[in-house]
């Protein structure tokens, strides 16, 4: 994906409310290089009373803010929100006037790299940002 002057990272990003809508968090874990690249930054973010699906964006923009924070120029986001991936894709319209900026936030993060690329991941194949995104419901007021 990448050409050698480039810095790429994986982000897995996620969210997630206590009921729909509820206490809210959101995590992104970014690793360089491949996947299972070094670890360069773990992000939570304690999101309030909010819905699933703003916990979700918000996931996606600190890790691709912190992605941006750390130099990289390259990044594969993973998520396992389809509905998400979907969006940022352009294969699903984002009706929810609430998600709409959201989704303008994080396009225009998007294109702030030199590529860029998202895609869907199976539940367990994200664990690392759930586990993000539920210690910062769990806290109550977020860590980094």
């Amino acid at each position: 994906m990448t050409e050698s002057n480039e810095k790429f990272a994986v982000v897995f990003a996620d969210g997630g409310s206590r009921g729909n809508p509820g206490p809210a968090g959101a995590g992104a874990i970014i690793r360089e290089g491949a996947g299972d690249g070094t670890v360069v930054a773990e992000l939570a973010e304690f999101l309030g009373h909010q819905t699933n699906n703003v916990a979700e964006y918000t996931g996606l923009i600190i890790g691709l803010k912190g992605a941006l924070e750390h130099g990289f120029s390259a990044v594969e986001v993973r998520m396992d929100s389809e509905l998400i991936v979907k969006q940022m894709k352009g294969l699903y319209r984002v009706k929810h006037p609430g998600l709409q900026p959201l989704h303008r936030e994080a396009q225009q993060l998007a294109s702030k790299f030199k590529k860029f690329q998202i895609v869907h991941v199976r539940r367990e194949l994200n664990k690392d940002a759930d586990r993000l995104a539920n210690k910062a419901m769990d806290s109550g007021n977020g860590f980094k």
